[in-house]
């Protein structure tokens, strides 16, 4: 599908030229609908129509996978002693420039694992940057964290360059099943709220830390769903699955 937007939106300025002399509306319309085709998948996580977005994985227990985003920040230390209190295993969506390696290494001695969040965290410009600034927003985290097989877009946004350049590395889009919206949200328990109805065994959660409510949060969401008879698990590349 991601090759016939593409070739969309190459082709609308051309057949609004074309069309304009007969109907100006059409011509309008033929413009307005490439954009939309674009932006759409563009701005909204987890939609696949410029490729495929990981957002569940396969299970037949009532597993989840805790994805935490923007570290490793201030609050790691404490993180990991959370998490290795309630015995839940995490991924780390790191972002490369705050990366800093005695954090990183800490994080992977508990047992957790890393992902790419790309090298500067362009949240309100990732959506539109060319080809080759993504290209480099990728490689310079994988240089600093070394290669990883997951990627997850800063906001979880993406445009047509990010699969083709991702296809190439060998990595996989990580978007999620739930989220709280913890980033902005300080209250744990409308975090909670949001995120609880929406997991299903096989959920993917992301949640966020380096606020002053993460950990408060995190802590409230692993109770919550371990008192539902969740599990937090890591799962193999294999069971990542691209629906919901």
């Amino acid at each position: 599908m991601r090759n016939l937007i593409v070739a969309f939106g190459w082709l609308a300025p051309f057949v609004a030229i074309v069309a304009w002399p007969w109907s100006p509306a059409a011509a309008i319309a033929v413009v307005a609908l490439s954009h939309a085709l674009i932006l759409y998948p563009t701005l909204r996580p987890n939609v696949q129509w410029l490729g495929p977005v990981i957002t569940r994985f396969e299970t037949h227990a009532r597993e989840v996978w805790l994805t935490i985003d923007d570290g490793p920040t201030a609050d790691t230390p404490a993180l990991l002693d959370l998490l290795a209190k309630t015995n839940t295993p995490a991924t780390f969506f790191l972002k490369g420039r705050i990366a800093d390696p005695v954090l990183v290494g800490a994080i992977l001695d508990r047992g957790h694992s890393i992902g790419n969040h790309s090298f500067s965290h362009p949240s309100a410009w990732f959506w539109c940057y060319p080809s080759s600034w993504i290209a480099e927003e990728i490689d310079r985290c994988n240089g600093v964290l070394g290669a990883r097989k997951w990627f997850r877009a800063p906001v979880g946004m993406k445009n047509p360059s990010v699969h083709p350049l991702l296809s190439a590395r060998g990595m996989r889009l990580i978007g999620w099943t739930a989220r709280g919206f913890d980033g902005v949200r300080a209250d744990p328990q409308r975090v909670a709220s949001r995120i609880v109805p929406r997991v299903r065994p096989g959920a993917i959660v992301v949640m966020h830390q380096g606020r002053p409510q993460s950990l408060a949060c995190i802590e409230r969401v692993i109770d919550t769903l371990r008192a539902d008879g969740y599990s937090f698990v890591i799962p193999a590349d294999d069971r990542l699955k691209t629906n919901r």
